[in-house]
């Protein structure tokens, strides 16, 4: 990383909050030179809207960078108004992404921030989209991307990310979970710094299976893989009843909480902090946080929007970078 981080930014769905919060920014001098990859007329007229300035120069590569605010120009297909949502964007949406992502993997960016997309939206305009993961780790030839949500004082992970409840059970296997768990031990070390990770693992059923009574997964799939990465040097508890994974005594000695589906996991974190969580994709061979809210297109040019996930994103993102170097 040269002596001045680049940090991309996309600012995620246009007629959503992403542009308010990514202008706002630009009220500051950051401490590192953010890119934000979005339609300049786009960003000027939000400013505008929300009676803020908004003179972000033209991002010429990072030989020239200071720190500041850039704007690396993407056209959006279509005129945005704000709260509004037009499937004719989405494209654009996507070509921000995959251009954030080419400048990671070629060394013009440190980190990439993503603000938050409208999945529906972008399914509508006929692009098979299920979340930023997948399309990250797509796009980077990623093989098993891990998501993992972290506030101050706690890190959840998970085993599957978007997929519908019936879905789960037959997609935590023996080989999946072994791959998540090398990538969640492998980051934590390596992007957080942590030299032996403490992982507690959340069983999938009510009370861990109750010894196979509620189901089988634990003792069919979750236990061996722990016996066979604990005999390899990882320190893993579990399978523990997620009623109780998150009790204070649990948290006390753990690094990261592994919940094996979404809304096993999230809840609670989001209960916890969810002004200041910030999402993380492990796996990918770059940096990349995101703000961990939706587009909130009711609260678009209001000014009423409220940037902390975003800044808490960014402070993440110069933090893995950093460790990462």
């Amino acid at each position: 990383m040269s002596k001045i981080p680049v940090i991309a930014l996309t600012p995620g769905e246009p007629a959503g909050v992403g542009p308010d919060i990514a202008v706002r920014l630009a009220q500051q001098t950051p401490a590192c030179a953010l890119v934000l990859i979005a339609d300049p007329a786009m960003l000027e007229a939000r400013a505008q809207q929300l009676r803020l300035a908004f003179a972000a120069r033209e991002w010429n590569g990072r030989d020239a960078a200071g720190p500041g605010v850039y704007v690396l120009p993407t056209k959006a297909r279509h005129p945005v108004k704000p709260g509004q949502l037009d499937v004719a964007n989405a494209p654009y949406v996507i070509e921000t992404l995959t251009t954030a992502v080419a400048g990671c993997l070629r060394g013009e960016f440190d980190a990439l921030v993503t603000g938050p997309v409208h999945k529906g939206l972008i399914n509508d305009a006929g692009i098979a989209f299920t979340g930023h993961t997948e399309l990250l780790a797509t796009l980077s030839g990623a093989a098993q991307p891990v998501m993992m949500l972290a506030c101050p004082g706690l890190r959840v992970a998970l085993v599957t990310i978007h997929l519908p409840l019936a879905a789960v059970p037959g997609a935590i296997t023996r080989e999946r979970l072994t791959a998540v768990l090398e990538v969640l031990h492998n980051d934590l070390k390596q992007k957080f710094g942590i030299a032996d990770p403490r992982i507690l693992v959340c069983g999938l059923n009510p009370h861990a299976g109750e010894s196979g009574h509620l189901g089988r997964e634990e003792i069919e799939v979750i236990e061996p893989v722990l016996r066979d990465l604990s005999a390899r040097g990882m320190r893993l508890r579990g399978p523990v009843p997620a009623d109780t994974a998150f009790i204070p005594t649990q948290l006390a000695d753990t690094d990261a909480v592994l919940a094996m589906y979404h809304d096993q996991g999230l809840p609670v974190l989001k209960h916890h902090d969810f002004t200041h969580a910030v999402n993380i994709t492990l796996g990918l061979p770059f940096v990349r946080t995101s703000v961990d809210h939706g587009t909130a297109l009711e609260l678009a040019g209001t000014g009423r929007a409220d940037s902390t996930s975003l800044n808490a994103a960014i402070e993440m993102a110069l933090t893995l970078a950093s460790k990462k170097q």
